[in-house]
């Protein structure tokens, strides 16, 4: 009768708007209790976790995002792109789409690209006679592409709770990354030509694209300082978070100077530290449940349920991705990261699923759960930016969501894709 009780308290404080992690891990402490364990584990484990070097590239990453976005950097991105791909048939559509996908990298939450760079494409794609409701679509799923690409941070925490190679993980997600880039890219190029947009398309000259590849000189090499330094052997994934860190201050502020060192750097500062405070705060209740779930033997009594129902490899990628679709639509992807990536784990290994594609495969679900109706963020966030109802946002985000789909299909029953650089 308690727990019945305890678990309704739970219930209504969630439909007031309680923070995740609250309720997490409220949930955590009660599963320790009702089962006769300490809940010291919990911080045992907590420390455990801690001692980890690669925890240090959270913050380091995230405060390199922030500065980025509130510089002029996606300005200059968006400017390059154009200069690159916008003389071409729907190439305002790919801009966006390749300008979304390399900002998510660098900020790791699709929500800060929707707010930074939506208001920078969204006028200029009406302006040019985008139709209203396509440009929505794109803007809002576009901001999860850049989740596969380094140096997403949850890639980081992926590979961190998982045991699993962060450096290899970051290479196992540049060609499923491209590949959704590259299918929403062809889909976008069909659609404008099949409205026929009458837009005059003036086509970049050689100076336009120098011009643009100057003012965004100092910020091009950074994909090349994180994946280089990584795979060149120069430096681990926390040191580059630590080259990063430094790189993107120095052109930022003595550079560019687009942050000023005394009134903007304690801001930018103070709110990316602010971020990186929730994620531990979620890192640390949602632990708490993950070694209750492991410690109860909850992945291995699903397990044999699923194989008395599923006997393939195939129907159990199936079922996982739907699982992970509803997830990521309803968690966020750091919350679900930390409860759902101990219990998947041993059971994906029992199929035989590869640990780095089996992360592929859980960024790609979470990232499009974002963006899935009825409650995906992302599409909270973009009708917030918008300032368009919701049910609009639905409409417009589905066939793009088709797209994403099947991209995750290919990504899913190809493991190739994921794992051929491996090799």
């Amino acid at each position: 009768m308690v727990t019945i009780l305890l678990c309704l308290l739970l219930l209504l404080l969630t439909l007031f708007g309680a923070p995740l992690f609250v309720i997490i891990s409220a949930i955590a402490l009660l599963a320790f209790q009702f089962a006769g364990i300490d809940t010291v584990a919990v911080i045992v484990e907590l420390y455990r976790l801690a001692s980890q070097p690669v925890l240090l590239a959270i913050p380091l990453f995230t405060f390199a995002g922030y500065l980025l976005a509130e510089s002029n950097t996606p300005k200059r991105l968006v400017n390059l792109s154009r200069a690159l791909f916008g003389w071409l048939p729907g190439g305002l559509a790919i801009v966006a789409l390749v300008s979304c996908a390399i900002f998510t990298a660098f900020t790791g939450a699709s929500g800060v690209t929707i707010i930074a760079l939506g208001g920078l494409l969204y006028p200029v794609l009406l302006q040019e006679k985008y139709p209203e409701k396509f440009s929505l679509g794109l803007l809002t799923s576009s901001g999860n592409l850049g989740l596969l690409f380094p140096p997403s941070l949850p890639i980081i925490l992926y590979g961190l709770v998982s045991q699993t190679s962060i450096d290899q993980l970051f290479l196992a997600g540049l060609i499923p990354g491209i590949l959704m880039v590259v299918l929403l890219s062809a889909y976008s190029v069909i659609f404008i030509r099949k409205i026929e947009l009458n837009t005059v398309k003036k086509k970049s000259t050689l100076k336009d694209v120098l011009h643009s590849i100057k003012e965004a000189g100092w910020e091009i090499p950074l994909p090349v300082i994180i994946l280089g330094g990584i795979y060149g052997g120069f430096f681990t994934a926390t040191e580059a978070a630590a080259v990063t860190a430094f790189y993107v201050l120095i052109i930022e502020v003595f550079i560019y100077k687009d942050i000023s060192l005394t009134k903007d750097l304690p801001r930018v500062t103070r709110s990316s530290m602010i971020l990186v405070g929730g994620i531990l705060v979620i890192l640390t209740s949602a632990l708490g449940l993950a070694n209750y779930m492991v410690d109860a033997e909850i992945p291995m009594k699903i397990l044999q349920t699923m194989q008395i129902y599923i006997t393939s490899k195939i129907g159990f990628l199936l079922v996982l991705n739907i699982f992970l679709l509803i997830v990521g639509s309803m968690m966020d992807i750091f919350s679900a990261i930390m409860v759902v990536v101990p219990i998947i784990i041993p059971i994906a290994t029992s199929f035989g699923v590869h640990p780095v594609h089996l992360g592929i495969i859980f960024l790609v679900n979470l990232g499009i759960g974002y963006s899935t109706p009825p409650v995906g963020m992302n599409l909270f966030i973009a009708s917030f930016r918008f300032e368009k109802p919701i049910l609009k946002l639905y409409a417009a985000a589905v066939p793009f969501l088709i797209i994403l789909l099947i991209a995750l299909i290919i990504i899913t029953y190809f493991p190739g894709l994921s794992l051929c650089l491996l090799e």
